[in-house]
């Protein structure tokens, strides 16, 4: 409703399983906590554990443990981060596990039908204020039937008349408008960041002025792109960007390599 795209697995990691189940494994004396994610974590050499890119790249998911305290990472553990899944699928038939053979998990897993616009209308009743679809160039093109339908970068169900592929570029929550154009108006060169999580080393406002050269990532699904990290926060890509949108991460990597090093990360306030 605030015209930003929301990142539920990273907020699900740091306010419901590394917190509820944290506070189980005290209960139970526990040393450390293992769970599934597909990520690596391994011994940093000062007494602390560095987070690393999974083994099978098509089911790593550092980009959505980037909030992951060091303290925590001290802790964890991460079993699956160095196999395939098809090994892993193996190993649960020969364990006799009963989710051997479950699909895997293609949506938000509190919104299994993928509507989850339908599903913020039922949390808030009148989240879907119509309003406008305009051009950037200030043309008035068509009518929407609410923000929560529509994400930056998005072309398809866009239902408008036009001679030119259009994207949303931007939504504008305080007049309810949905603003389009053509890809060329998706680039975005910088972004600031938000609630950004270091867990490189030393600290992010010893950075020097200058920055770091670093890898970042926008979406899961998309690889870490060059980039030069600014101590306040803010990150500078050296190609531009499509499709940056508000509310999701920006995660920090060492390299563009599969096995790279996580660093930390933000969520997007602004591009």
């Amino acid at each position: 409703m605030a015209g930003e795209t929301p990142i539920p697995c990273v907020a699900c990691n740091q306010q419901m399983k590394f917190a509820d189940l944290f506070a189980a494994a005290d209960e139970l004396g526990a040393d450390a906590l293992a769970t599934g994610h597909y990520v690596v974590s391994r011994d940093d050499g000062s007494g602390g554990r560095a987070l690393y890119r999974a083994a099978d790249s098509d089911r790593d998911q550092s980009y959505f443990l980037f909030a992951t305290t060091r303290a925590q990472l001290v802790r964890l553990r991460f079993p699956l981060g160095t196999m395939p899944k098809p090994q892993v699928r193996d190993l649960a038939r020969r364990f006799g596990l009963s989710n051997a053979e479950k699909a895997d998990s293609q949506d938000i897993c509190f919104v299994p039908s993928g509507h989850y616009s339908d599903m913020i209308e039922r949390l808030i009743p009148g989240a879907r204020i119509p309003g406008e679809i305009v051009h950037v160039d200030g043309r008035r093109l068509g009518l929407h039937s609410g923000i929560v339908h529509y994400t930056i970068g998005q072309r398809r169900g866009l239902r408008v008349a036009a001679t030119e592929p259009l994207y949303v570029v931007a939504l504008d929550a305080d007049r309810a408008r949905v603003i389009v154009g053509p890809r060329a108006a998706l680039a975005k060169t910088r972004v600031s960041l938000r609630g950004v999580n270091w867990i490189g080393e030393g600290e992010i406002a010893d950075l020097p002025a200058s920055g770091v050269p670093i890898a970042a990532r926008l979406r899961s699904t998309r690889p870490p792109a060059p980039a030069v990290l600014l101590r306040t926060g803010e990150v500078e890509f050296v190609e531009p960007e499509n499709g940056v949108s508000p509310g999701q991460a920006c995660v920090f990597y060492d390299s563009v390599d599969p096995r790279a090093r996580v660093l930390g990360g933000g969520f997007i306030a602004a591009s």
